[in-house]
Protein backbone atom coordinates (compact mmCIF):
# COMPACT_ATOMS: atom_id res chain seq x y z
CA UNK A 1 0.00 0.00 0.00
CA UNK A 2 1.54 3.47 -0.92
CA UNK A 3 1.60 5.73 2.31
CA UNK A 4 -0.91 8.84 2.31
CA UNK A 5 0.51 12.86 2.79
CA UNK A 6 -1.89 15.25 2.92
CA UNK A 7 0.97 18.37 2.11
CA UNK A 8 2.19 18.50 -1.39
CA UNK A 9 6.20 17.59 -1.77
CA UNK A 10 8.73 19.42 -3.62
CA UNK A 11 10.44 16.09 -4.84
CA UNK A 12 14.08 16.42 -6.61
CA UNK A 13 14.79 13.73 -8.77
CA UNK A 14 17.90 12.93 -8.64
CA UNK A 15 20.38 10.93 -11.57
CA UNK A 16 23.16 10.24 -13.74
CA UNK A 17 23.51 13.35 -16.13
CA UNK A 18 27.24 13.10 -17.29
CA UNK A 19 27.88 9.57 -15.63
CA UNK A 20 28.59 6.97 -18.65
CA UNK A 21 28.29 9.23 -21.51
CA UNK A 22 31.92 10.60 -21.95
CA UNK A 23 29.73 13.72 -22.11
CA UNK A 24 29.09 13.15 -25.36
CA UNK A 25 25.38 15.44 -25.36
CA UNK A 26 23.24 12.97 -26.87
CA UNK A 27 23.71 11.12 -24.22
CA UNK A 28 23.43 13.33 -21.50
CA UNK A 29 20.04 14.85 -22.90
CA UNK A 30 19.09 11.15 -22.87
CA UNK A 31 19.97 11.30 -19.15
CA UNK A 32 17.88 13.97 -18.83
CA UNK A 33 14.55 12.53 -20.39
CA UNK A 34 15.00 9.81 -18.41
CA UNK A 35 14.58 11.83 -15.18
CA UNK A 36 12.23 13.68 -16.70
CA UNK A 37 9.91 10.27 -16.83
CA UNK A 38 9.79 10.75 -12.92
CA UNK A 39 8.46 13.94 -13.21
CA UNK A 40 4.51 13.37 -14.25
CA UNK A 41 3.82 10.68 -11.97
CA UNK A 42 5.29 12.25 -8.56
CA UNK A 43 3.05 15.23 -10.20
CA UNK A 44 -0.23 12.99 -10.45
CA UNK A 45 1.27 11.84 -6.93
CA UNK A 46 0.03 15.38 -5.75
CA UNK A 47 3.51 16.35 -5.68
CA UNK A 48 5.87 18.98 -7.32
CA UNK A 49 8.57 17.12 -9.47
CA UNK A 50 12.09 19.39 -10.20
CA UNK A 51 15.40 18.44 -11.77
CA UNK A 52 18.36 20.74 -10.83
CA UNK A 53 19.14 20.29 -14.64
CA UNK A 54 16.25 22.45 -15.13
CA UNK A 55 17.57 25.23 -13.44
CA UNK A 56 21.51 24.83 -14.13
CA UNK A 57 21.12 24.22 -18.08
CA UNK A 58 19.97 27.91 -18.96
CA UNK A 59 22.16 28.96 -15.77
CA UNK A 60 24.91 27.38 -17.58
CA UNK A 61 24.44 28.77 -20.66
CA UNK A 62 23.54 32.81 -19.54
CA UNK A 63 27.17 32.28 -17.70
CA UNK A 64 28.82 31.44 -20.70
CA UNK A 65 29.58 27.80 -20.02
CA UNK A 66 31.69 26.65 -22.95
CA UNK A 67 31.98 23.11 -22.15
CA UNK A 68 31.01 20.16 -19.70
CA UNK A 69 33.28 20.03 -16.62
CA UNK A 70 34.89 23.91 -17.25
CA UNK A 71 34.98 26.77 -14.29
CA UNK A 72 31.57 28.17 -15.36
CA UNK A 73 29.93 24.39 -15.21
CA UNK A 74 31.38 23.62 -11.94
CA UNK A 75 30.44 27.04 -10.78
CA UNK A 76 26.65 26.43 -11.33
CA UNK A 77 25.69 23.05 -11.92
CA UNK A 78 25.36 20.79 -8.27
CA UNK A 79 25.77 24.11 -6.15
CA UNK A 80 22.00 25.23 -7.79
CA UNK A 81 20.99 21.31 -6.81
CA UNK A 82 22.22 21.45 -3.19
CA UNK A 83 20.48 25.21 -2.88
CA UNK A 84 17.14 23.70 -4.81
CA UNK A 85 17.48 20.90 -1.86
CA UNK A 86 17.12 23.33 0.88
CA UNK A 87 13.41 24.05 -0.44
CA UNK A 88 12.74 20.60 -1.13
CA UNK A 89 10.73 17.65 0.84
CA UNK A 90 12.29 14.60 -0.79
CA UNK A 91 14.61 13.23 -3.34
CA UNK A 92 14.25 10.32 -5.49
CA UNK A 93 16.96 8.74 -6.50
CA UNK A 94 16.89 7.41 -9.84
CA UNK A 95 18.47 5.78 -12.69
CA UNK A 96 22.36 4.06 -12.37
CA UNK A 97 25.50 4.94 -11.23
CA UNK A 98 26.35 8.21 -10.78
CA UNK A 99 28.09 10.32 -8.08
CA UNK A 100 26.44 13.85 -8.62
CA UNK A 101 23.19 11.93 -7.48
CA UNK A 102 24.36 10.04 -4.97
CA UNK A 103 25.95 14.03 -3.69
CA UNK A 104 22.22 14.59 -3.88
CA UNK A 105 21.17 12.01 -1.39
CA UNK A 106 23.69 12.56 0.78
CA UNK A 107 22.77 16.22 0.94
CA UNK A 108 19.10 15.74 0.95
CA UNK A 109 19.48 12.97 4.18
CA UNK A 110 21.89 16.00 5.50
CA UNK A 111 19.06 17.98 5.52
CA UNK A 112 16.22 15.31 6.85
CA UNK A 113 14.52 14.94 3.92
CA UNK A 114 12.98 11.98 2.39
CA UNK A 115 14.75 9.80 -0.12
CA UNK A 116 12.82 7.49 -2.40
CA UNK A 117 14.19 4.51 -4.47
CA UNK A 118 10.88 4.61 -6.82
CA UNK A 119 7.96 6.88 -7.35
CA UNK A 120 5.62 3.82 -5.83
CA UNK A 121 7.28 4.84 -2.34
CA UNK A 122 6.32 8.75 -2.53
CA UNK A 123 3.02 9.50 -0.31
CA UNK A 124 0.20 10.59 -1.98
CA UNK A 125 -1.51 13.31 -1.76
CA UNK A 126 -4.62 12.83 0.02
CA UNK A 127 -6.76 15.89 1.03
CA UNK A 128 -7.22 16.81 4.77
CA UNK A 129 -10.37 16.00 6.64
Amino acid sequence: MTPKTSKPMMILVAGPYRSGTNDNPDLMNKNVREMESYALPIFRAGHIPILGEWLALPLLRLAGSKQIGDEVFNEVFHPIAIRLLEKCDGVLRVGGPSAGADEMVRVGRSLGLNVYASVAQIPKLTPEG
